[in-house]
C-alpha cells in the first residue's frame, strides 16, 4: 500500500493525516446543465472540487444499492428455505398496526 500525507481541516482544527493513496481514473458523465451548475455551487460552498462531490455521491449510491441487493438476496434465501410468513400472519400484523393509528 502506498500512503501519502495530507492536511485536513476538521471542526476548526488543521491536522496532518495519513491517507491511503488510491489509483484514480478519469470518468466522463453527462448531466443537465442546471445539475452541473448546482454541483459547482455546492462545491464552492463546501470548499471542495466537483470531482470530490461526485465521488462522494457515487460512493453513497453504491453503498445504498449494495444494501438493497443484500436485503433482496436475504429475502430470496428465506423464500427458498420456506421461511415465509403466512397470509394470515401478515394480515394480523398489519391489522394490529392500523388499529393502533385510529
Amino acid at each position: 500500500m502506498n500512503f501519502r500525507y495530507m492536511i485536513v481541516y476538521y471542526d476548526g482544527i488543521w491536522e496532518m493525516a495519513m491517507a491511503e493513496q488510491e489509483t484514480a481514473v478519469p470518468v466522463t458523465v453527462r448531466m443537465p446543465l442546471d445539475r452541473r451548475d448546482a454541483l459547482d455551487g455546492l462545491a464552492r460552498t463546501l470548499h471542495r472540487d466537483r470531482s470530490y462531490l461526485v465521488n462522494e455521491a457515487v460512493a453513497q449510491y453504491i453503498e445504498a444499492q449494495e444494501g438493497w441487493a443484500a436485503h433482496l438476496r436475504e429475502g430470496l434465501r428465506q423464500a427458498d428455505a420456506g421461511e415465509i410468513a403466512s397470509v394470515e400472519t401478515v394480515a394480523h400484523a398489519f391489522a394490529s398496526r392500523t388499529s393502533r393509528r385510529r
